[in-house]
């Protein structure tokens, strides 16, 4: 070590990775080749771009290229490249921490399962610590464009890595040391082979040394040719090229190059858009949601390029945040290459492909969902929860997005959410004028609930929701298809056939009835009023909401939030013909009718998946109603 070396430990997350990947990733290993080069052309891109504003950084008429070398006898791979590069602190923030958000979510969801957690850290990105899968020991050479002074950066994947000065070109060296069940990648074959498999549609040169024909019959001739470096890969960018030259193979190949998974991408869009607005967009759906979906903060959006030059990676104008999703990339002729992301905000270009693009992805979905059912109920069971944001942010394609939306319901298989609502509403009964829906903090509370006993009664369909997000969502549904949604959970509930005067009439009628008087001295404060139920066939009794009443979901978001919430009181329904009921009515004790009527009001507020406000008071009711019943 020199007087400039240092040595510093890697991130705690970092060392927890290194190690997690490394032997859940094992059965996968030759991905680091694909990781390397795609970090390598990530850093040319860098630099192409910068170099607009700054030519000197770049020599006149230099081209850029990957470089891969090995040695059987040193046992070492190395990818070189000539792009941006790092400079000494750079390459301990860069090569030593883990920057991403959401990393200490993503270390608790592996599970020690091979193929499961090769999933999730596809989905994280692997990047460069992918290299010590295959190496005991890495080393990297790196000087940044316009620094005189290069880094040389050392580890064995442990604990702990050294910097100290080297004298190195611009851009980045990676040297593997192979482990010894790792030396069959130091093969021209076998790695001429995995750039084609990974990397063929890299828009850089990916380039080797000359393979010795069989005529370099002296040692001379083949030194030579091994000296000589020559082009491995198409090394022309995939989403310029027309369809029809482009496989299936390719597609999912650049996909997993943009977006480090190791799943294919569901589905894909390629299209290219020709006349006032010229671009160029490729545009593909995941299989599988990333472990940080949920994360709006998180950097997403299209890899951007303008005249085929490298803007950005994650520019998420071009498509709205319910659509955090996609992936891909979006090349324009009319935006200027020195553009900002302010500039994009105000772009009326942009606002213009963003409308299009947006409208490709819903279309490629409704043709999914028409053509491929299976495939989009996957999808909508990985994806569904964020699509349904779309309908309180994107009023411009709401009517596309209610025909994508899925729902369990009463007529659907357990827990299976694929009705949609043109199937619900043919099969509306005679006189249904409303879509019924119920929220619920389960689907097994949603398909318990007292609420949907009259309509099961009489055969009426409703939709059991039961996503965090579905009363915010329910609230920015008004109609489809001329219907109205409503919730059955609401006081002002209309059954089809019966018009809201009469109702009204027959709770007017009701608030003089012995029996809801005595339930209401009781409740007294608890409860906004006492009436007899119209939806209850079974049960004997449930609490409903007020018409403008917020639920109990909204409620627990906004209180999770620290927001104070307002009182809210519900609304006490009672069976009348219940047995529970009609022996309340007689029952002359004023103590124990008190206790029944709290036993009844806190049961239905546990049925509605709410809990008790005084426990122990609760369980001295129960407690003195079983002492008189085995009394008796």
């Amino acid at each position: 070590m020199t007087a400039q070396a240092e040595t510093h430990g890697f991130q705690t997350e970092a060392r927890q990775l290194l190690k997690l990947m490394i032997h859940s990733l094992y059965s996968n290993r030759e991905i680091f080749l694909r990781e390397l080069i795609s970090n390598a052309s990530d850093a040319i891109d860098k630099l192409r771009f910068r170099s607009i504003a700054e030519p000197d950084l770049v020599a006149a008429g230099e081209e850029f290229t990957i470089t891969i070398r090995f040695d059987k006898d040193a046992k070492t791979v190395s990818v070189e490249d000539n792009g941006i590069g790092m400079t000494r602190e750079e390459s301990i923030e860069q090569l030593g921490t883990i920057a991403k958000s959401g990393t200490a979510e993503f270390l608790s969801q592996l599970t020690g399962d091979q193929q499961k957690d090769a999933h999730l850290i596809g989905q994280f990105g692997v990047g460069f610590y992918s290299a010590f899968i295959v190496a005991d020991e890495v080393e990297v050479f790196t000087r940044a464009a316009g620094s005189g002074q290069g880094t040389r950066w050392v580890s064995g994947g442990e604990d702990d890595f050294t910097v100290e000065d080297a004298d190195t070109g611009r851009g980045t060296r990676v040297v593997l040391h192979l482990r010894e069940d790792a030396l069959d990648f130091a093969d021209s074959f076998r790695l001429r082979n995995l750039v084609r498999k990974y990397s063929d549609h890299i828009a850089v040169p990916v380039r080797m040394p000359k393979e010795a024909s069989a005529e370099d019959d002296d040692d001379e001739a083949g030194g030579e040719a091994q000296s000589e470096l020559e082009t491995v890969n198409e090394a022309k960018a995939l989403w310029t090229r027309s369809r029809s030259e482009v496989s299936d193979d390719e597609y999912k190949s650049f996909y997993r190059h943009i977006s480090h998974d190791f799943d294919d991408p569901l589905a894909w869009s390629h299209n290219r858009v020709e006349g006032k607005l010229e671009y160029t967009s490729l545009l593909y759906l995941p299989k599988r949601a990333p472990f940080d979906l949920w994360n709006r903060e998180t950097p997403r959006g299209l890899k951007l390029y303008v005249q085929r030059v490298f803007i950005m990676d994650d520019a998420e104008q071009f498509l709205p945040l319910y659509l955090r999703w996609v992936k891909g990339v979006v090349d324009s002729s009319e935006l200027p290459l020195n553009i900002s992301r302010e500039i994009l905000q105000e772009d009326q270009r942009v606002s213009r492909i963003r409308t299009a693009l947006t409208k490709r992805v819903l279309s490629r979905l409704a043709t999914m969902a028409d053509k491929e059912p299976d495939d989009y109920q996957g999808f909508w069971d990985q994806f569904g929860e964020v699509l349904k944001e779309g309908a309180g942010e994107d009023f411009a394609n709401r009517e596309q997005l209610l025909k994508l939306y899925r729902f369990a319901s009463t007529a659907g298989e357990d827990g299976a959410r694929n009705v949609s609502l043109e199937q619900y509403a043919g099969r509306m009964v005679d006189g249904q004028d409303s879509i019924y829906y119920l929220v619920a903090d389960t689907h097994a509370n949603a398909a318990a609930s007292p609420h949907l006993e009259a309509f099961r009664d009489k055969g009426i369909e409703v939709l059991l929701l039961s996503d965090r997000i579905d009363e915010w969502f329910m609230s920015h549904l008004s109609e489809f298809d001329g219907k109205s949604f409503q919730d059955v959970m609401r006081a002002d509930l209309k059954m089809p056939g019966e018009s809201k005067d009469e109702s009204q009439e027959d709770e007017e009628k009701e608030d003089d009835d012995p029996l809801t008087g005595r339930i209401k001295g009781v409740l007294a404060e608890r409860v906004e009023g006492v009436r007899k139920s119209n939806r209850l066939t079974d049960s004997p009794a449930c609490l409903v909401l007020g018409q403008f009443a917020m639920g109990a979901q909204m409620r627990r978001i906004m209180e999770a939030t620290g927001q104070e919430m307002p009182d809210s009181k519900p609304i006490f329904e009672y069976n009348a013909a219940h047995p529970l009921l009609q022996r309340l009515n007689d029952e002359a004790d004023e103590d124990r009718f008190a206790d029944l009527v709290m036993v009844l009001f806190e049961h239905a507020s546990l049925a509605e998946g709410g809990g008790l406000t005084d426990v122990p008071a609760y369980v001295g009711r129960i407690n003195r109603l079983l002492l008189e019943l085995l009394s008796d």
